[in-house]
């Protein structure tokens, strides 16, 4: 049975959970719900209809665009059931190449070194939209409901319930409302909740290229004066590039004739990624780093792009919502069944802050730090990626930051001192009532 695409003008029943986009980030958390917490209500509220968003015909190209995995977030992806399927469709990042143009500084990152078989992984978007797709529609309505092609117009808040009202006119509402649109996400500023922006005054050109020979799961990330360019390496003898460059230049370079692109791509690249042989579709993203004001507020959670919307230097941007859908996920398990309770909103405020303040910090202080051309920044920069590329002592931290596996340890250390607090908590709580009630009984008094 499959879930429902909702017809009706009016949900009188509250969801436990509605999720505003139905995107990656909203269709991720939405399965694991309803796998982990099959007594949860949820709903889904899409802008797209199944036409748009392609229905079940989730194909890849060889323009198909692609996200890196951290080690991090492929350990939760396992834990979630979900990497035994993606796994075969994706390509292992074995090393990483760090330079900078025109300078002496490079360091290198390789899988051995830390023990691993691979830093993270590349996959093409497609096929995590065709898994999650092809999952939901296996859950029953009873569990998902569909509103789409909708979006929500306004909202109402009580003290126990979010009330939606949704462009087609339905009415709905829910213990708990998780934002899930992106970057402009509409709802955050219905929802009261102040965002900042920063222009970066650059522009990102994302497209894939083929290589000669095989690359051999070697990255490669190479500052530039105008912005850093990144070689992700793909299945198919391809890489996924992202090329950030001044806005006019972006354009320049999107409108070259195939052949003068890949020119232009070996010049400002060099041999060491090899010889490039073609070119895809190549689009254009300007870049602007957003951020909420806040995580959470009164019976609401932000996550992924609607919480952080960051620039591509890293390649953080969806590791670090999966580590918001985790977060959010195991304080709903403890905080069932009120899935919107002060507790939970209270805790994910605190989770999240801080992992996004470090991520959102380290992403920025690169892109500002190396799209520079001071030449003592540069002499600056060249010595700490010399230092860095000869320091083990430096590289292991450096390392764990970047796969998302210290921040993810630091989430679960902090989610279960937070459980066991709260289970402390509910043992005295019963301890005192069940005193309580007994006193009640030996002096022949009711409790009540």
């Amino acid at each position: 049975m499959s879930s429902a695409q909702s017809t009706a003008k009016n949900s009188d029943k509250p969801f436990d959970l509605v999720i505003a986009g139905g995107g990656m980030t909203g269709a991720m958390l939405a399965l694991q719900i309803t796998r982990q917490l099959p007594h949860l209500r949820i709903a889904i509220i899409e802008q797209q209809s199944v036409e748009q968003q392609g229905g079940e015909q989730h194909t890849t190209s060889f323009d198909s665009r692609s996200i890196a995995l951290s080690a991090g977030s492929v350990a939760l992806l396992a834990r979630w059931g979900l990497w035994p399927e993606l796994k075969p469709h994706a390509c292992a990042i074995e090393h990483i190449q760090v330079s900078d143009r025109g300078h002496f500084g490079k360091s290198r990152l390789t899988a051995t070194e830390f023990g691993r078989s691979a830093l993270g992984y590349v996959i093409e978007i497609e096929w995590i939209g065709r898994l999650l797709y092809q999952q939901l529609q296996q859950v029953p309505a009873s569990q998902l409901t569909w509103f789409r092609p909708d979006q929500i117009s306004a909202i109402r808040t009580e003290r126990d319930l979010r009330h939606l009202q949704l462009k087609s006119g339905t009415e709905l509402s829910c213990r708990l409302l998780v934002l899930c649109e992106g970057g402009d996400s509409p709802s955050r500023a219905l929802a009261g909740i102040d965002g900042v922006q920063h222009d970066y005054q650059q522009s990102a050109l994302i497209a894939n290229v083929a290589v000669a020979a095989p690359h051999q799961g070697k990255a490669f990330e190479r500052f530039t004066i105008d912005g850093p360019l990144a070689l992700l390496p793909l299945t198919q003898q391809r890489y996924s590039l992202v090329w950030t460059c001044q806005p006019e230049q972006a354009v320049a370079l999107k409108a070259l004739p195939d052949a003068e692109f890949i020119a232009a791509l070996q010049q400002a690249l060099g041999y060491s990624a090899g010889v490039f042989s073609g070119v895809g579709n190549r689009v254009l993203y300007p870049l602007k780093l957003k951020t909420a004001a806040k995580a959470a507020d009164h019976r609401l959670v932000l996550c992924g792009n609607s919480l952080h919307n960051l620039h591509p230097i890293a390649g953080q941007g969806f590791n670090l919502a999966l580590r918001d859908l985790d977060a959010l996920l195991q304080l709903l398990a403890i905080h069932s069944p009120d899935a919107g309770s002060y507790g939970l909103t209270r805790q994910y405020q605190l989770l999240r802050s801080a992992d996004m303040a470090q991520v959102v910090g380290f992403t920025d202080s690169l892109v500002r730090l190396f799209s520079n051309d001071s030449k003592l920044l540069a002499l600056g920069r060249s010595l700490g990626l010399t230092v860095l590329n000869q320091c083990s002592v430096l590289k292991q931290p450096f390392a764990a930051l970047t796969m998302g596996l210290s921040p993810l340890a630091s989430q679960q250390q902090q989610i279960a001192l937070y459980q066991q607090t709260a289970s402390q908590v509910t043992t005295q709580t019963a301890t005192h009532a069940a005193t309580y009630e007994a006193k009640g009984a030996a002096t022949g008094h009711s409790s009540c």
